[in-house]
């Protein structure tokens, strides 16, 4: 074993024993070059694999607990010859066709053994050999300059700053051969350009390029950068100049810039918009502008209105067919969806959205015989629910619009339209500014659309408020359900909800389905672990329950109470495997919660899965540990180390991230430690995930406090302001 410093090796590679070409990840036997001529075992990300050609390595020696000693590549270089036998046999080689020996030996007769260097620094030199005509010389310049020499460079590059394969495949997909040309030119590009990169990145290469901290480039990409940072950190669609401002000079403090020839240079460019006060990033102003014109003219081609007797009758239909009885407001909810193109559909929970959305998809397939109804939510666990209640498959609307990972685009989009007359949207509280535009923008060809949310739970946490700003604006047709009907005798979770929502909830007078227990911020832990031991004695299980805290640090975070909850619900033992990354253990029939979309293994944020294998690096293939995880339908999705910061533990999760969920049981704390959480919609937001139980638990006075706050910050957004004036404009 070494110290860990970097080792240097010269060979030539001997074969591939595994390579994962979208990674770049290879495991190689290589022969030294020297008088051992030993082969060993080499691994690493590597741009290119050819065998049989001098090459050197950089890197270290690890132990491998199966396969023994190996040698982790760092970087890989193919050094040049410079003596006259190997430069000739280089430049005879079938990399440069057409150069054969004799014009080699030409070569470096006139120009001498430094001479595949200096090419490389100055193909013009190569004028100066005698009889070489400009094709040989186009040849000669390409071979030396190819891509893969390239790609060795970039790999060096980004080793020396920390970056790993995942920042070179972006690299490479974006700029190709030329990538590390167009980053040393200018490493701002890289935040507007490639996918994945912030400011922070690109500041620390150009910092290391010896790019000044008042460098033009450096000021304008962070004005860009900030404008979109302030608006993702607030939901907000715009920043107000002066806040703009502000958090710009605090920034920069001691640094010469003119702020306003910056912005104006950012709104010229089409990076930033100004309206009066307002700076919006453009991909904001392009989503709200975009919104309000499509719902001013749509649709394209109305469908032909349902006469009111037709719709009566076949509502009396329903009634007899589900043995249910609509209320003057259901009815008026179905009547007024089939006289408009769009409808918003809003209430609380047990108000009865299922019953109407159930109605209205039902009714709409036997008035428009053929017609194709497409429905859809934010996750997948609310799109199984609405797949339920209309008995059409339903999926996330990222499945939906075929979304990319690692391009950030859209296969079904303005060019592959939807082909559907009825699109549903459910959980719309849920849906930013953003991911609505791309989805109208795939919608030119629907003839009908209805949303369906709660516009007292949480907002969207990416830029936004379409829900509220498309009810404001009052341009829509709206449906708002007020009377309760899903509540069983005794029951009171939803009528706590309804009583959050009013501002009037003291908890008093709860019945065995709520439960509040007082206790501080110190004994939550301990309170939360016996409400979940004394649910399981009752047979229930870990799918059962659900912890819900606002935020990941302190006594009473996710962090504390995921950590305690493993240990409650899946204790370690000696047959059960476990893997460690970072400061989570993983461990066999762990409860797992994806963080993010991947849309190629069908499962969305937020879903919740069971770890059901857990293989070390001895087990695979490519030497690497691999998780493999069961989500719901029997969905197994496995997960390689790049891939680990994907999950997380699920016992205890965010209120945000259980948004679109229900859970029979659910444990919600709730402290002053959570100060600036506290507020309304967040607690009933939380409250509503409940379907059969709730236990609340902390201090009593944060609930209260928490309730009697409607919001800490009312989001900036101007599509409440377009939406008005593009229907005025369309009149």
């Amino acid at each position: 074993m070494d110290d860990g410093k970097l080792i240097e090796l010269t060979g030539k590679i001997v074969y591939v024993v595994y390579r994962n070409d979208a990674t770049m990840y290879t495991v190689m036997k290589f022969r030294l070059q020297d008088e051992t001529e030993k082969v060993i075992t080499c691994t690493g990300i590597l741009p290119s694999v050819e065998t049989d050609i001098l090459t050197r390595l950089y890197g270290t020696y690890v132990e491998h607990p199966k396969y023994g000693m190996q040698f982790a590549i760092q970087s890989m270089e193919r050094p040049l010859p410079d003596e006259e036998e190997g430069i000739i046999r280089y430049l005879s080689g079938i990399q440069f066709p057409g150069i054969g020996k004799k014009t080699a030996k030409a070569i470096v007769n006139a120009l001498g053994e430094d001479c595949l260097k200096e090419i490389r620094e100055n193909p013009e030199i190569l004028h100066q050999v005698p009889g070489l005509s400009d094709e040989k010389i186009q040849v000669i310049t390409e071979g030396l300059q190819k891509e893969s020499d390239r790609m060795q460079d970039l790999v060096r590059f980004l080793n020396i700053h920390g970056l790993g394969q995942r920042n070179l495949i972006r690299l490479n997909r974006a700029y190709g051969k030329d990538a590390l040309e167009k980053i040393r030119e200018n490493p701002y590009r890289v935040i507007e350009e490639c996918d994945g990169f912030g400011f922070k990145t690109a500041d620390k290469i150009a910092d290391s390029l010896g790019i000044a901290r008042d460098d033009e480039r450096r000021l304008y990409a962070y004005l860009i950068s900030l404008c979109m940072d302030l608006c993702v950190s607030s939901g907000d669609s715009y920043v107000l100049k002066e806040t703009l401002q502000a958090n710009f000079d605090k920034a920069m403090n001691g640094l010469s810039y003119e702020f306003e020839d910056l912005l104006s240079r950012a709104v010229f460019r089409n990076q930033l918009v100004l309206e009066e006060n307002r700076v919006y990033p453009i991909s904001q102003y392009q989503s709200e502008s975009f919104i309000s014109s499509f719902l001013a003219s749509f649709p394209e081609e109305e469908l032909e209105p349902a006469l009111e007797e037709s719709v009566n009758g076949y509502l009396g239909d329903l009634e007899n067919r589900f043995q249910i009885t609509y209320d003057n407001s259901q009815r008026e909810a179905v009547h007024t969806f089939f006289q408009n193109p769009f409808l918003i559909l809003t209430g609380g929970p047990g108000t009865g959205k299922t019953t109407v959305v159930r109605a209205l998809v039902t009714l709409f397939r036997v008035i428009y015989p053929g017609s194709t109804v497409v429905c859809t939510a934010p996750t997948g666990r609310a799109a199984k629910h609405l797949s339920e209640t209309t008995e059409t498959e339903a999926v996330t609307i990222h499945s939906l619009l075929k979304w990319d990972l690692e391009t950030n685009t859209f296969g079904v989009n303005e060019e592959e339209p939807l082909s559907a007359d009825l699109l549903i949207i459910d959980e719309f509280s849920m849906v930013d500014n953003w991911l609505f535009y791309n989805l109208l923008k795939a919608s030119r060809h629907v003839r009908k659309i209805c949303v369906i949310g709660d516009e007292d739970q949480l907002p969207s946490v990416s830029p936004g408020s379409v829900l509220r700003d498309l009810i404001e604006s009052g341009c829509f047709p709206l449906i708002r359900l007020s009377h309760i009907y899903r509540q069983k005798e005794g029951s009171d979770v939803i009528r706590l909800a309804h009583e959050i929502h009013d501002g009037t909830a003291d908890f008093s007078d709860l019945n065995h389905d709520v439960k509040f227990l007082e206790c501080s911020r110190y004994e939550i832990k301990d309170r939360v672990l016996a409400v979940v031991k004394s649910a399981l004695d009752k047979g229930y299980d870990m799918n059962d329950i659900q912890v819900l805290s606002p935020i990941y640090g302190g006594p009473a975070g996710i962090d504390v109470l995921n950590n305690a909850l493993q240990q409650c619900f899946n204790p370690p033992e000696a047959s059960k495997p476990e893997l460690k990354v970072g400061y989570l253990t993983f461990r066999l029939h762990d409860k797992i919660l994806q963080l993010k979309n991947q849309p190629d293994d069908g499962i969305s944020n937020g879903d919740i899965g069971e770890l059901v294998e857990i293989y070390d690096r001895t087990e695979t293939e490519n030497h690497e540990p691999a998780l493999v995880v069961r989500f719901e339908d029997d969905n197994y999705v496995e997960y390689n180390p790049e891939g680990f910061r994907n999950i997380t533990l699920a016992y205890c999760i965010s209120i945000h991230k259980a948004q679109g969920s229900e859970y029979p049981i659910v444990i919600m704390p709730m402290t002053y430690q959570y100060y600036y959480m506290l507020q309304r919609k967040l607690i009933y937001t939380g409250v509503t995930r409940a379907r059969q139980s709730l236990v609340l638990l902390g201090e009593k006075g944060a609930f209260l406090q928490g309730i009697s706050t409607l919001e800490r910050h009312v989001r900036n957004t101007g599509l409440k302001e377009k939406l008005i004036q593009a229907q005025h404009q369309s009149i």
